[in-house]
């Protein structure tokens, strides 16, 4: 009977949230572009100054990642990100294409859904609280339950900011009882406009089947090519830095290095150089037992802990010097754990004679996990980086750089984002790294520049020197033979 009453009770919570955000969001439709802009600069601000508390609030809560790289990432979904919006045009008329004669208005979403997982609960709270109101709209979060109290703290730094900038505090709320049930009621509820999902496979699968629109992302399991022309010392430097950074819980890292046959011993030299620990055969397996739960999905006992814990739940001795735990793959698919996504710092590594054979292998990983998401490259040959990024299935083709920093926007010019589109071949809505932008729906206003008389006299002209029949002919050849047909 509690677990009952405490459904009743989360779900009413979210139908007030509900109705307060869509109040808020009404109120922000009346304000200028320079408002909006006031109201996100306080929220960045605010991110920035609570950026190492909300870390250690996150990390002693999930058990995930490392502090100082939660700080990090805090600060990325804060100020990063506010630099690149805060010149967007995102409220009234944003564009305007005298020639063609049309204008186009924003036009807000209303009231978002935004689901938040665990792995990074305070920076993607930050991020998505920025890009929704820069967007016009309000947000109501779903917590994940393992983080839900450093969601909340900063769900209550936000508030606070929006209100300093003269804004409306329930334009950002949070379910403080979350259930299965106040989550459904969330993405379902007739006044929810969008649901902005990021999480594990099964919740995006419930928001795009909610009847809601959705923005989700599909899994990462990014492989890494180290390609012949590449400075080894280099490439493996910056895969190993991306795979530790915050225990590799950001999906866009490094899932497995992959490199040609005769690179082997130099590429594998190397990362142990780096601090990479390759796994004899009995300790691949034994690790391998651990990866996956029994329904293949990723063990969240390894998602975001440290080498040594990851050994010591596994019950295997590595030196406590290792980074990175690598294990020689030969397979993809079931019974190749180490083919999965990985939230850890896990790597596979692979091996082909040719780089026509490592595209082929990268596309078979990408297509069994990880389609649409993040492939990268380390290469000094750009007709390699024209190769694969013409073959690969992946929304976006990194070329030296760390594939996690590099795929949200850390270290590449994309937009900085901790919602990656997968595009249509990984089943999301998008492909883009999720800006304001994609939060928002364009209203066009055309004037009219030809008349009726002006249509029919442009498609019976038939230029003389030309041999090019119009459409109104082909209509008349294919009204004759229809006849003759009927008359048979």
């Amino acid at each position: 009977m509690q677990l009952y009453d405490k459904d009743l009770l989360s779900v009413q919570e979210v139908r007030e949230l509900i109705e307060k955000a869509k109040q808020a969001q009404q109120e922000l439709s009346c304000k200028s572009q320079a408002e909006v802009d006031l109201i996100v600069k306080s929220i960045a601000k605010a991110g920035v100054r609570n950026a190492q508390r909300l870390a250690k609030m996150a990390q002693e809560e999930t058990g995930f990642g490392i502090v100082a790289d939660k700080t990090i990432k805090n600060i990325f979904a804060s100020r990063g990100v506010y630099e690149r919006i805060k010149t967007m045009r995102t409220i009234g008329e944003i564009s305007r294409d005298e020639d063609a004669k049309i204008y186009s208005i924003a036009v807000p979403m209303g009231v978002i859904a935004g689901l938040i997982p665990s792995t990074n609960p305070t920076s993607t709270t930050l991020y998505k609280a920025e890009i929704a109101i820069k967007a016009g709209n309000a947000i109501v979060f779903s917590p994940h339950p393992n983080a839900q109290k450093s969601i909340l703290e900063t769900v209550k730094v936000i508030r606070q900011a929006v209100s300093e900038a003269g804004g409306n505090e329930n334009l950002v709320s949070c379910i403080t009882i979350p259930t299965m049930q106040s989550t459904e009621v969330l993405m379902r509820h007739p006044d929810t406009s969008l649901i902005l999902a990021t999480g594990g496979a099964g919740m995006v699968r419930t928001a795009y089947s909610s009847g809601t629109p959705a923005i989700g992302v599909g899994p990462g399991n990014g492989p890494a090519y180290i390609e012949r022309t590449a400075d080894v010392q280099k490439a493996v430097k910056m895969i190993l830095d991306s795979k530790t950074f915050d225990n590799g819980t950001i999906c866009a890292s490094e899932q497995s290095v992959i490199t040609d046959t005769d690179m082997k011993d130099t590429v594998k030299s190397e990362m142990e150089r780096q601090g990479a620990y390759f796994l004899t055969q009995e300790q691949s397996a034994q690790l391998s037992k651990f990866i996956l739960r029994a329904d293949g999905t990723m063990n969240p006992m390894i998602v975001g802990r440290s080498v040594q814990v990851i050994a010591d739940l596994a019950g295997l001795q590595i030196p406590e010097t290792a980074r990175v735990i690598v294990a020689e793959e030969n397979g993809v698919g079931r019974g190749h754990p180490y083919s999965n996504e990985k939230l850890a710092p896990i790597l596979a590594f692979y091996t082909e004679d040719n780089y026509e054979k490592v595209c082929e292998r990268c596309r078979e990983i990408l297509h069994y996990e990880g389609a649409g998401h993040t492939f990268s490259i380390h290469t000094n040959d750009q007709q390699m980086v024209d190769y694969f990024s013409k073959r690969i299935p992946a929304s976006r083709i990194l070329v030296n750089t760390p594939s996690a920093l590099g795929g949200i926007g850390g270290t590449t010019r994309l937009m900085p984002a901790l919602t990656l589109g997968c595009g249509a071949i990984g089943g999301s809505a998008t492909s883009d790294n999720v800006g304001p932008m994609n939060l928002l729906n364009l209203r066009h206003v055309a004037y009219g520049v030809k008349e009726i008389e002006d249509i029919r006299r442009d498609s019976v002209q038939v230029d003389a020197d030309s041999d090019e029949i119009t459409s109104v002919q082909i209509d008349a050849i294919v009204q004759k033979i229809i006849e003759r047909l009927r008359a048979m």
